[in-house]
Parts: structure tokens; sequence; C-alpha cells
């Protein structure tokens, strides 16, 4: 586990500790030469995944981006490249077993927690992707997440926002099964009751147990 005490990279609160740094470096593809040039990565790695974090974590434009980090246009290659190569998902799949074997639990999860959330968009959203949720109001798209039992995410998908959660379940439930076969139980709240047992029960071979909202 990263302790507290670790002392981050640059000034930032959603900067890498060293440890962090060490092993988000082992989990990166191995650094190439340029195609052209010939030349070494001129970054280091652990300055680019500062900014990626950085820019997630505050929802900064990338040219917005604080001076002290790698040039933006170097950081938004190297997170376009990593998330379009698969990358940050083999990072993620990694951290999430090594948290749950630092857990005491197996690497594997056999359960999963699916749930929805309305997230407010601009006016700049094409109509097509953003719509009003009827039960939660505001404008804009819906997160559908599937997550292990301590809260890691399994599955994300994102549709407009008026999708009923009966409705929006079955692509992240048939993803959770492909990418992690040893899920068998699925848990959901009183929103996913009807359309979703079907479509669980042909997902995940099991119908998902709905959790009553408390009183």
């Amino acid at each position: 586990m990263i302790a507290e005490s670790d002392v981050a990279g640059g000034g930032c609160p959603s900067d890498l500790t060293d440890q962090q740094g060490a092993l988000a470096e082992s989990l990166l593809p191995p650094a190439r030469v340029g195609p052209k040039s010939g030349r070494r990565e001129k970054h280091p790695r652990r300055r680019i995944v500062d900014a990626i974090f950085y820019i997630v974590r505050t929802g900064c434009a990338w040219r917005q981006s604080p001076k002290d980090f790698t040039p933006w246009q170097t950081v938004y290659w190297y997170c376009t490249r990593w998330h379009d190569d698969g990358t940050a998902e083999r990072v993620h799949d990694a951290l999430r077993s090594q948290a749950r074997e630092a857990d005491g639990r197996h690497a594997e999860p056999s359960t999963g927690l699916i749930d929805s959330q309305p997230v407010r968009t601009t006016d700049t959203v094409p109509a097509a992707t953003g719509d009003f949720d009827a039960g939660k109001k505001p404008k804009g798209r819906k997160r559908f997440i599937v997550t292990d039992t301590p809260g890691p995410l399994l599955a994300v998908h994102v549709v407009a926002a008026n999708i009923q959660d009966r409705d929006g379940a079955g692509h992240p439930l048939s993803w959770t099964r492909l990418d992690h076969p040893g899920i068998r139980k699925t848990r959901a709240d009183q929103g996913f009751t009807g359309r979703l047992a079907d479509r669980a029960g042909e997902a995940l071979g099991r119908e998902p147990t709905i959790v009553p909202q408390d009183p």
C-alpha cells in the first residue's frame, strides 16, 4: 500500500508519490524511440502521468495545464495513445487486482454491483447524446457503472440521461461477463427491476439481487 508520507513528484495534490510513480512506470509500455528522428523520449513518464491526473482531477482544459508540467500537446498525445492501445485499461485492471489481493481477496471478483448516475452536460452536447432524466431531472448523460464489492470499476457505459436504468444495463453487464467470467452475482437497486432481470440472466447466467432502498 502507498504511505501518505511519500513525497509527491511535484506540487499538486494529484501528483504521484515516489512509490506510486515507480509502480506506474512498471505498468506502462516500454519507452520507444521516435519513428522519424530516432530520439529517445524527452519527458519523464512520471510527469506525463502527473499531468494527465491533474487534467482528470481538475477538469482543466488541455491548453490551460500549468506550465511546470510537460507541454500539453505531448501529454495529450500520450493520453490518447495509452487510451487507444489499451494501456489505460490494463493499468487499471492490474491496480484493481493488486488492491484486491492486498485486501486479502482473490484477484478476480465474483460479485458485481451495478448503478447509474446522471451527469450534467453543457449546451454544446449534441441532442442525440444528451437528454433529461425523468427521475433525477438534470439534462445531460447517464453513466452506468459496474463495480466489484470494494468499489473499483469493472465496466462503464455512457448514454443519454433519458435512458431508463432497466434499459441501459445490458451492455455493461455483458462487458462484465466477457472481461470477468468469474462474476456470478450482481446486485442492483429497485430502479433495475423488470427487464434487467432478463438481461442479467442472459449476460451472467443468474438474476440480480435487488437491494431495497433505505426508508
